[in-house]
């Protein structure tokens, strides 16, 4: 990917050489240049330098966002309304291209790179599969339209297209992080009457009003007492919709245990470490009529439904733009972690060429 249609005539078809942000090795910082082993990001906005002989979907010089999730359009899942998970390349944390199994960066004396779900965006230039690219509208600024290319879409997808939350219901987001606010944002533009978020952080509540929360509960104020009963004391029995946007098996036990029997919903978005389980009391899912899914990308799909999300955010329906805090060169890239770890950055744009 690159940023001026000068590049693209100079590049197109030839190797390319440019900066990246490796990761060397696990909680260390990322440095320029780097060795190994692999090249992270995935949430990004980029240009189209050059395009496959098989390629008719997509231009050189077209804008678009790299999604992790594979949208391959042709396969049983990706033509059905009912599932987002494309089975003809099954979304995976794979160090290579989807198709071929092989690696397209090297380092400068020849190490092989490894990818990043399938997108590796923290480069000036990366290699994607068609399967993981969607055109966007050029009218979206890059530091707006990189949004679309994962958090803000999942959040936004979990509560209008996977929960599909209703008007004048009550809705629980524990973690009111990027995400967890975009499904309040999500909730808002459904029209739930009362939105409860819960975090540990308390200044994330005056965060949250800007995007429809109306209550917020903080989970290390009430000792040995579940956030359930507390939930569901405050909601007379429990919410409509409880959305679990940290990545804890616990969390997702509390949010399933404070929706509402009958027809509550617990939709989870966050990722947990692997192998982790989940434990319930078959009585208590037999009588208590509740729903538990997952959110995969919110459930989009994402060649048909980020250009409608799109729309909805040029018709000023979405605010986006607030999810924006803070913004940095990519010599910087660093900072922006610092700033996402000390919980003063919901999102920050890393610029390529600033």
């Amino acid at each position: 990917m690159a940023t001026t249609q000068s590049e693209l005539n100079k590049t197109a078809g030839k190797p390319i050489r440019c900066k990246a942000a490796v990761a060397r090795k696990a909680g260390e910082p990322l440095e320029f240049p780097a060795c190994f082993p692999r090249i992270f990001g995935h949430e990004a906005f980029g240009v189209v330098e050059s395009v496959g002989e098989d390629v008719q979907e997509l231009k050189e010089g077209d804008p678009v966002v790299p999604i992790f999730l594979p949208d391959c359009t042709e396969c049983i899942d990706c033509t059905s309304k009912k599932s987002n998970v494309c089975s003809k390349f099954q979304f995976k944390g794979s160090p290579y291209m989807p198709r071929d199994g092989t690696s397209r960066f090297t380092t400068a004396d020849g190490e092989t790179l490894y990818h990043f779900l399938f997108v590796s965006s923290f480069a000036e230039y990366t290699v994607v599969d068609i399967a993981n690219v969607t055109k966007i509208d050029p009218s979206v600024p890059p530091n707006r339209a990189c949004l679309f290319s994962c958090g803000v879409s999942t959040g936004l997808g979990a509560a209008l297209k996977t929960a599909n939350v209703e008007p004048g219901s009550t809705v629980v987001i524990f973690g009111l992080g990027a995400i967890g606010l975009a499904v309040a944002e999500g909730a808002r533009i459904c029209g739930a009457t009362r939105i409860i978020g819960v975090d540990i952080n308390s200044d994330k509540f005056e965060i949250g009003k800007q995007f429809g929360v109306t209550d917020f509960v903080n989970s290390n104020s009430f000792g040995d007492k579940p956030i359930s009963q507390v939930i569901n004391e405050m909601t007379n029995g429990g919410a409509d919709y409880c959305f679990e946007c940290v990545g804890l098996g616990t969390v997702v036990q509390e949010a399933y245990a404070c929706c509402r029997k009958g027809w509550g919903k617990t939709i989870v978005l966050g990722v947990d470490k692997p192998g982790a389980d989940l434990t319930f009391k078959s009585f208590d899912v037999l009588h208590s009529g509740k729903t538990l899914m997952g959110s995969l990308f919110g459930g989009l799909k994402p060649k048909s439904d980020i250009p409608l999300l799109v729309k909805r955010y040029l018709d000023k329906e979405l605010q986006v733009d607030k999810f924006v805090t803070h913004e940095v060169s990519f010599q910087d890239i660093n900072k922006a972690f610092d700033l996402l770890a000390q919980g003063k950055s919901l999102r920050c744009v890393i610029w390529m060429d600033k």
